[in-house]
């Protein structure tokens, strides 16, 4: 992850508070206690298996397919996936879940598949624009707006989600969350905890769509064609 650098920020609060006519105020500020929070109430209390269920009945809205799995079986479904989708060619994220959930064998088994790197990055970029098949993992999933949360870092190229025809996500059911609230406050707990945050957060609710000015919608014009999520329900 990339850590930030604010310029200028002195100089540019001070600026304003001149041209508000007064000082600086830098003691004694306190964020505003507001009297409505709607946003922390959807979906509060829900379980990870109820919040399961609102995702799938979202996916069903943004076109997205969903498979459910466990642990054991996850090798298996998305042998199925990549099958149902036309296999190869395939990039992945160079990733340490896919060694975890042995998932290197499925896809070293493919004609033609190959691992994100960021050695270079002009072949990687050409080699995803031609794949069939993207495959990555949520790191947060918005259950509300069925989105899947990409955290930028090496080996986690952006094109792996974006340039091959289908997008197939793997989702650890322990990363649902209610909504974008929940996503907004982990990467706030990053900054303050870590020190730093992500370089690029992407959120990404199904296949690319697009509507014209007559309203017609168009799939795929900027992204995937297709999606398709794999939640891992005992991960």
């Amino acid at each position: 992850m990339t850590v930030g650098k604010i310029h200028n920020q002195e100089a540019f609060l001070s600026n304003i508070a001149g041209q508000l006519g007064r000082e600086r105020r830098t003691e004694g500020v306190q964020r505003p206690q507001w009297k409505k929070q709607p946003q922390q109430e959807v979906f509060a209390g829900a379980s990870k298996e109820e919040l399961q269920e609102i995702l799938i009945r979202q996916c069903g809205t943004i076109h997205t397919s969903v498979d459910t799995t466990t642990t054991s079986d996850l090798p298996k479904t998305l042998n199925e996936a990549l099958e149902k989708f036309g296999s190869s060619p395939a990039v992945y994220w160079e990733d340490e879940r896919f060694h975890s959930f042995g998932l290197d064998p499925v896809l070293e088994a493919l004609p033609e598949s190959r691992a994100w790197s960021d050695e270079d990055r002009e072949e990687m970029t050409a080699f995803a624009e031609r794949a069939k098949i993207g495959v990555t993992f949520s790191d947060i999933t918005l259950a509300e707006s069925g989105t899947v949360v990409l955290f930028s870092a090496p080996g986690k190229g952006r094109a792996v989600s974006l340039l091959p025809e289908v997008h197939i996500a793997l989702i650890p059911r322990s990363t649902l969350v209610p909504r974008m609230t929940q996503a907004a406050e982990e990467i706030h707990r990053m900054r303050k905890e870590e020190g730093r945050v992500p370089s690029c957060v992407n959120f990404i609710s199904g296949p690319s769509n697009s509507a014209d000015i007559e309203m017609r919608l168009l799939v795929g014009v900027h992204g995937p064609v297709s999606a398709h999520y794999i939640i891992i329900e005992d991960a």
